[in-house]
């Protein structure tokens, strides 16, 4: 059962539909139906993650459609990259607002996603049905009285540094990391020396680059264990980006310094 949810971020409202999967059609067909529910002259602003099925062709031409432009042919949006960008042009009246990379959780209706969680989904159930029931009834119960609007208390000081500690810290077990975790965790780390180096103490960054180096031949086994082709072959580019851009970041900063 998947939960698609638009958090209004003004009032706290949502609405949600319970589908049976996120393939592409259902998630263009819930989309268009919360589109139904505004005004077709109104400006939109959506913010969502990375899903695939988040910045598909098909997506591109709906957004079109219903914004009153024409899409551009497909060959110019022929990678995911370039058809986010277009989708998070506001030269149209509905515009996309994709979060971070591994930032999903920016997005504030994962914060009503947890308590959603909390609520229900704690009980025992005999059918997707009966799950579906508690949770329209929740979703009634929380529309009704319990909404709100949701607003950032941390101001995100010493983020950066913590999560470099954490996957320190990970790396000590990385036998028992699922390798698509471990792939994105290198990902992250990578993004953040090339793009947050100073927001992290050297003594730190020195003493992940040392940690890694030494966990480097058991994420070398691991994934050379890796059953899927595709997650080896990115966990390979990660693992190999995430080296070089410590040895290049680490070189600036000791030169600065």
């Amino acid at each position: 059962m998947d939960v698609f949810a638009f958090l209004n971020h003004a009032d706290g409202s949502v609405y949600a539909e319970c589908q049976a999967e996120h393939t592409t059609p259902t998630f263009l067909g819930v989309f268009e139906r919360h589109l139904s529910k505004h005004s077709p002259t109104e400006s939109l602003h959506y913010v969502m993650d990375n899903l695939s099925t988040h910045c598909g062709y098909p997506f591109c031409q709906m957004v079109a459609r219903h914004s009153g432009v024409e899409c551009p042919p497909e060959k110019e949006l022929k990678d995911p990259a370039k058809r986010r960008q277009w989708l998070q042009s506001e030269e149209k009246r509905i515009v996309i607002h994709f979060t971070p990379f591994h930032g999903s959780w920016l997005n504030l209706v994962e914060i009503w996603f947890g308590i959603m969680a909390g609520k229900f989904l704690g009980e025992s159930f005999d059918s997707p049905e009966q799950i579906r029931m508690a949770f329209d009834a929740f979703l009634a119960e929380w529309n009704t009285v319990l909404a709100h609007p949701f607003r950032w208390s941390y101001d995100g000081k010493g983020l950066h540094r913590k999560v470099v500690k954490r996957f320190n810290a990970m790396l000590s077990t990385a036998e028992q990391i699922e390798m698509r975790t471990l792939t994105k965790q290198m990902r992250l780390m990578t993004s953040l020396l090339n793009q947050h180096l100073a927001e992290v103490e050297e003594e730190v960054w020195n003493e992940f680059a040392a940690t890694l180096g030494r966990r480097t031949p058991v994420i070398m086994d691991m994934i050379q264990q890796e059953d899927g082709p595709q997650r080896k072959k990115k966990a390979q580019e990660a693992l190999r980006a995430l080296t070089i851009a410590l040895s290049e970041c680490l070189t600036i900063e000791k030169a600065a310094a």
